[in-house]
């Protein structure tokens, strides 16, 4: 009884205090009294007083199931397929994404061809001196633009900034641009300037001519590096674990052969509306229109899609990953960035890897589509074995999409990653070897009721095939997933320095090499022997490289925690102990 007056626990935590509404003290009121009024709740008693039941039967008794939990492990959360609800969060709606910026590309694509090459004063020649001279500088002044924005916006303000000129240059270009064409073409200058310099320079003066039109090509061209490259597989990698990309990254590609579909049934729906327009209607104006109004609907989902994540996904994942350490970010000026991503080997060997690639499947392909005419000059037969092509690209590349995730699992990046160059040596040598020793292997072929010529077709054919699934299938995640374990920094100008200066570069560079061996030695067919072996040197230099990265890639795992299987390998651990 002094205990309990004196103030001690009552009941396991409750103690009696003198209350100023009580007209009785605490000490008036019998132990008795006080436990029975404690189990009938004071009614017609005392009245209810600070000894409510409530608080003396529920508060005293929440300290020990915290306790008890405490100890208990963490329930596992529920997956659907394998993985957790917040990873699915994470890839449908980046799926979404991808499907709306494939979508949008492959409408550019065709139409940018279509305005340079149908154009007055124009044609076909104008497309080397577009890729050369205007889209490789423009893709260098962005990614300068872009390096020096990554240092006073935030990841969330970068994307708007970038993809919102896009959205409303094609719109504009639909609306205002094309209709004044006429007013804002130098048609007659160019005209005079043409007369004075000769054909010659017809390729650099149709470029000005028709500037409007070579604005929407570049644009057209930088949709792929920016947007794709750089804004969609930059935040993909942002909030994608490495184990999550092995198995998500390749399968995005499927939804990129969809997007293609829909696509080009759009381009047809509008050709055909085009085709039914009454005599005086500009019917391409219309098309433009119809397509360019795609592209901008297009481009708002993406946004809406981007917006959603950031808001309802984003927070979500910075909780989960506020145990970890993060470096303090160093603002870098522009000559800096570009001197600190020269100095990292691991972004020497990526951008190795990504101009390789560029001018071996250029060094190739031009090669081969000679040898295509040779085979088939008729236009319908070289349409049909095209269209056979890309049946056959499709089959493949939708079959090598569904292997990976297993050659991930199975054998790791390292392997990944050499598949494409060391397939890309093996047919580029069998391609050359037959253009160039056609004769010695001619009575071998003629028992298989093939000549040199068609044989080489038919292996530059499957050294595309196979060479362009791969590289959608393996190619394109092992380098995405080589961004995932770097520093913020590092993973956001490296990326903008490699995807949109060295993919036209690697173009740009296997052209070049072409132009000055046809001019050098007079003809394709005499610059064969050396451009096979260029491409021998280059996929050397790509497989050193690929080599080069899997070693730091691996070690950067191992410092991160970061596995493509979501946990350490256990044939390493074995072998050292």
């Amino acid at each position: 009884m002094a205990s309990l007056l004196a103030g001690k626990p009552l009941m396991g935590g409750l103690k009696l205090q003198r209350s100023a509404k009580m007209a009785v003290p605490a000490v008036a009121v019998p132990r008795v009294a006080t436990a029975a009024a404690a189990r009938v709740g004071l009614k017609g008693g005392l009245g209810e007083r600070p000894f409510a039941p409530k608080p003396v039967e529920k508060k005293p008794l929440a300290p020990a199931p915290q306790a008890a939990s405490s100890d208990a492990p963490a329930p596992e959360p529920k997956k659907f397929l394998g993985f957790e609800p917040i990873t699915w969060a994470k890839i449908l709606p980046l799926g979404a994404m991808f499907f709306c910026i494939l979508f949008n590309y492959t409408i550019l694509r065709d139409t940018k061809d279509v305005l340079v090459v149908t154009a007055p004063g124009s044609g076909a020649e104008i497309i080397p001196f577009l890729k050369t001279w205007v889209n490789l500088p423009m893709a260098i002044g962005f990614t300068i633009m872009y390096s020096a924005l990554s240092n006073r916006l935030s990841s969330e303000a970068l994307f708007y900034t970038c993809i919102i000129p896009f959205i409303a240059f094609f719109g504009a270009f639909a609306a205002i641009m094309y209709p004044m064409r006429d007013a804002l073409h130098p048609t007659e200058f160019c005209q005079n300037l043409l007369e004075q310099m000769g054909p010659r320079f017809a390729g650099p003066i149709a470029i000005l001519r028709n500037w409007t039109f070579c604005l929407f090509y570049v644009m057209a061209e930088l949709w792929g590096s920016v947007v794709v490259s750089v804004l969609f597989w930059g935040f993909a990698n942002q909030i994608t674990t490495v184990e999550e990309a092995s198995q998500f990254y390749p399968l995005f590609g499927l939804g990129a052969n969809v997007a293609l579909i829909f696509s080009g049934q759009a381009v047809k729906y509008f050709s055909q509306v085009r085709a039914g327009l009454p005599p005086g209607v500009d019917g391409w104006g219309v098309s433009l229109n119809g397509l360019m109004g795609m592209v901008v609907v297009g481009g708002l989902l993406i946004i809406a899609i981007y917006f959603s994540l950031q808001r309802l996904v984003v927070p979500k994942l910075k909780s989960l990953r506020e145990g970890k350490k993060k470096k303090n970010k160093t603002k870098m000026s522009v000559g800096e960035s570009f001197a600190f991503l020269a100095q990292s080997s691991y972004i020497r060997d990526m951008a190795t890897l990504v101009v390789a690639y560029g001018i071996s499947i250029n060094l190739v392909e031009v090669t081969w589509k000679g040898k295509l005419k040779a085979q088939f000059p008729n236009p319908n037969d070289y349409s049909s074995f095209m269209g056979e092509f890309s049946t056959a690209t499709g089959t493949v590349t939708f079959t090598m999409m569904i292997l990976s995730r297993w050659i991930f699992k199975q054998f790791g990046w390292g392997v990944a990653a050499l598949i494409t160059p060391i397939m890309l040596l093996i047919t580029g040598l069998m391609f050359f070897t037959l253009v160039l020793a056609g004769d010695t292997v001619k009575p071998a072929l003629a028992a298989w009721g093939m000549t040199p010529l068609y044989a080489a077709v038919l292996v530059g054919a499957a050294q595309n095939v196979f060479s362009k699934s791969s590289k959608y299938s393996l190619f394109d995640p092992c380098k995405e997933m080589a961004y995932i374990p770097l520093d913020d920094e590092v993973k956001t100008k490296g990326k903008a320095a490699i995807d949109v200066i060295c993919n036209p570069l690697g173009k740009s560079g296997g052209a070049l090499i072409q132009q000055f061996m046809i001019i050098g030695l007079g003809s394709l067919a005499a610059s064969t022997p050396y451009l096979g072996a260029i491409l021998c040197v280059i996929i050397v230099a790509w497989i050193n490289a690929a080599a080069s990265l899997n070693k730091q890639f691996t070690a950067l795992q191992e410092e991160t925690g970061m596995y493509i299987t979501g946990e350490k390998p256990a044939n390493k651990s074995e072998k050292k102990d």
